[in-house]
């Protein structure tokens, strides 16, 4: 699972962007030398801005847990829908901004170490379920979070097929992890921002099938529930007795 320290440089960007630098960023520096930026201003978007958030949001049922909620803006929504909500992050600049927000249930740290009654519905948007870094993760977690669910409740989880991609770069870093025996939605890349540097962190985008096939064994059935051209979906894991 990915580190509070790994995640330092984007809780550093998400402070600095609430407090007035919309132009806050963080650079990725992608371990076959790609550099990108990432754009802090996205995780202060409308919570149903996009039509995959929009149909996640409506499916939500009951007590919700929102994981890896960032600035807590699917929590927010929820909560002034009625929704009984709580958001954890391990990225302590985001609890305090959700806090300043208004999200009244934050709990900082790592999914895995919190204990509290079982929800209904785990809410993973914005990619979250790339914390998991690789498919052996992804087990791990779909096995760790069972007793946070309660029995018929379900994960609502968006990841990304990376094989729609067309780009040359990203196709030659797939053929390189398949060659070195990796998935190919394992992603490594280091964080950027005003001179700090995160530890080398791996992130998962992983497919439908292979979800489908890790959830089926390790206790939940999956469904795709929205699909869009690059690669992006949304995904409804129901928890099995």
């Amino acid at each position: 699972m990915i580190t509070a320290e790994a995640m330092k440089p984007l809780g550093m960007a998400i402070k600095d962007f609430y407090a007035g630098d919309v132009s806050a960023e963080v650079t990725m520096h992608r371990d076959d030398g790609v550099i990108s930026s990432m754009a802090v201003s996205a995780f202060f978007r409308g919570a149903a801005d996009f039509q995959l958030d929009k149909i996640a949001l409506d499916n939500c049922r009951g007590r919700v847990l929102d994981a890896g909620a960032g600035v807590g803006i699917h929590s927010l929504y929820l909560q002034n829908k009625g929704f009984s909500v709580y958001a954890v992050d391990i990225s302590e600049e985001a609890c305090r901004v959700m806090k300043q927000r208004g999200v009244k249930n934050i709990i900082c740290g790592n999914i895995m170490d919190i204990d509290t009654e079982p929800y209904d519905t785990l809410l993973m948007l914005g990619r979250s379920i790339t914390m998991v870094e690789t498919l052996k993760g992804l087990a791990e977690y779909l096995q760790g979070v069972r007793r946070l669910v309660n029995p018929g409740g379900r994960i609502l989880l968006n990841s990304m097929d990376v094989s729609k991609t067309t780009d040359p770069q990203n196709l030659a870093y797939h053929e390189a992890n398949r060659k070195a025996g990796r998935y190919t939605g394992e992603i490594r890349v280091t964080m950027e921002y005003k001179g700090v540097h995160s530890p080398e962190i791996r992130m998962l985008h992983v497919d439908a099938i292979a979800l489908a096939a890790h959830a089926a064994a390790n206790g939940w059935t999956s469904e795709v529930l929205f699909q869009e051209k690059d690669g992006n979906y949304l995904a409804s894991l129901e928890k099995l007795e």
